[in-house]
Parts: C-alpha cells; sequence; structure tokens
C-alpha cells in the first residue's frame, strides 16, 4: 500500500485532534467543574451603587448587594470571588464568551433569555424611577414624554428598553452604564436620570441635588442573575440560592448594609422583598 506525504499530515493531525479534543471537554465540562478547577467564581461588576461598588482608595469591589451575593456563592463552592469588570450592555457577551460565570441584577426580558439563562427563582424586587431636575414636573411618565426633556440611562438595560417603549418622545441619551448616565445629569447635560430606585438613592446621596420620583403607573418588578445556556447544574445551584438568601432575609440585609455604609436610612428607603413593598 502507498502512503503518500498528504494521507501522513492527514493521519498526524486526526491522532493530535485525538489527544486535544478529550482534554477540551474535560476542561471545558460546566460552569461548576470549571469554577472548581479555577479555583475562583468570576462575578460580573459594574459601577452602580447598591449593587456593585468599588472603593476608590483601594481599587477593590468591596460592598453592594451582588458583591456580597457573589462572596456568599463563592464561598459556598469553597472558591474565591473574582470580580470581572464588565457593563451592563456587554455582560451578555462576557457570559457567552466565558468571561464571567453569573451577572447579578440582569432582569428576565425575552430577548436576553434567547442568549442566556435565568433561574425561576427573583433575585428581589424594585421599581422604575427617576432623579431628575428640582424644578422639572414629573408625577406621570407622560411628563417625561415630551419633546425637549433629555433623560440619561444605561444603554441596553431594562430601563432604556422601557423608555424606548413609552417615553419616545423625549430625547433619550444612552450611556455605558450607571455612572455615566449620572454624570450626563450631575453635569446638566440631562435633565432626568433613569434607574431602579435604589442605585438613585446612592446618586442623590453623593449628587445632593434633584428630586427621586417614582413615576405613575408604577413598574415593578423582579431582578435575577444571568448565567450560561444550557448549564442545569449551575443553573440549579443558582435558584437555590438566590431563594435561600430571599427567604431567610439575607438578600434585604445586604441592601440594608450597603445603605447604612453610605450613609442612608434603610427605613426612609423601600425595601427590595416584594412582601415589605
Amino acid at each position: 500500500m502507498t502512503i503518500d506525504r498528504r494521507t501522513t499530515l492527514s493521519g498526524l493531525a486526526a491522532g493530535a485532534m485525538a489527544l486535544v479534543l478529550p482534554a477540551a471537554r474535560a476542561q471545558a465540562g460546566g460552569t461548576l467543574d470549571q469554577v472548581k478547577q479555577r479555583g475562583s467564581l468570576r462575578v460580573g461588576v459594574t459601577q452602580a451603587p447598591p449593587w456593585y461598588s468599588k472603593d476608590p482608595k483601594t481599587g477593590e469591589w468591596s460592598s453592594g448587594v451582588g458583591v456580597s451575593m457573589g462572596k456568599a456563592m463563592a464561598a459556598a463552592l469553597g472558591v474565591k470571588f473574582e470580580p470581572v469588570e464588565v457593563t451592563w450592555g456587554t455582560a451578555i457577551a462576557a457570559l457567552q464568551g466565558n468571561k464571567i460565570d453569573i451577572m447579578y441584577m440582569m432582569d428576565a426580558t425575552p430577548e436576553r433569555a434567547q442568549a442566556v439563562d435565568f433561574p425561576a427563582t427573583p433575585l428581589l424586587y424594585y421599581s422604575l424611577a427617576v432623579l431628575a431636575r428640582d424644578d422639572l414636573p414629573v408625577k406621570a411618565w407622560a411628563d417625561l414624554d415630551k419633546p425637549g426633556v433629555r433623560i440619561a440611562v444605561p444603554q441596553a438595560s431594562s430601563m432604556d428598553k422601557f423608555l424606548s417603549e413609552h417615553v419616545a418622545k423625549a430625547t433619550i441619551q444612552r450611556f455605558p452604564g450607571n455612572a455615566e448616565a449620572i454624570a450626563a445629569f450631575q453635569a446638566g447635560r440631562a435633565d432626568a436620570v433613569c434607574l431602579f430606585h435604589p442605585p438613585l438613592l446612592a446618586a442623590r446621596q453623593k449628587l445632593g441635588t434633584g428630586k427621586i420620583v417614582v413615576p405613575t403607573p408604577a413598574q415593578s418588578q423582579a431582578s435575577s442573575a444571568a448565567v450560561r445556556k444550557d448549564d442545569k447544574a449551575f443553573l440549579a445551584f443558582v435558584d437555590k440560592s438566590l431563594g435561600d438568601y430571599y427567604r431567610s432575609g439575607q438578600t434585604q440585609k445586604w441592601y440594608e448594609q450597603f445603605l447604612v455604609g453610605f450613609g442612608l436610612d434603610p427605613k426612609a428607603s423601600p425595601p427590595v422583598m416584594k412582601e415589605m413593598l
């Protein structure tokens, strides 16, 4: 039998692939296997108090509900908490590209559910609100749905989607994250910034100006955590963890701890548990 050069090379390539593929599969595994092999749970983070907050002195992601929850889940798995900086708009791609393992405070929209999975158990509940100029009359969403009203919002967020559908007459200014949207309002480039109520408490405290309004009709909803698609074991772990934290009141405690640390009174702030709203 004559063996030519092409046949030889093909055989070598096939042999190499036979050696590589099992190793690749073993390394890939599910998220739980990867987390334990790596020794860390990679949590997507973005500057958005009270969900995530970086200490400007140390550069560490040291506080916020998402940080506390990430550390608790990492501890439960016997690994370290590894924050990975993303934006709300890039978090889904980071999950798909295996750059992070989970992103808290991602609302489970139908569009996102096509790309990632969400646990059945909600993470917490909150209401959509605006931090507006003191002299801007705002009681209802219709008051903002006017030409000339400038509203800052994080791009590709559920807030962006709501404004695009219900306040389309306004000038909607889209930014990479919460911090940039709030900065636009602070600089006077926007008349209001639209976020869910809790982050606006921290923003109002820091800026010392503006008024927080929950426009009518109130838009209250559950938030969730996004994970990679088709990973049933990790999804089940996240679902159980969120349920345990919520039912025990730990999620509300983490929220209140951040508010106190930020100089805010939890009693004067809306809770994040549906039963307490």
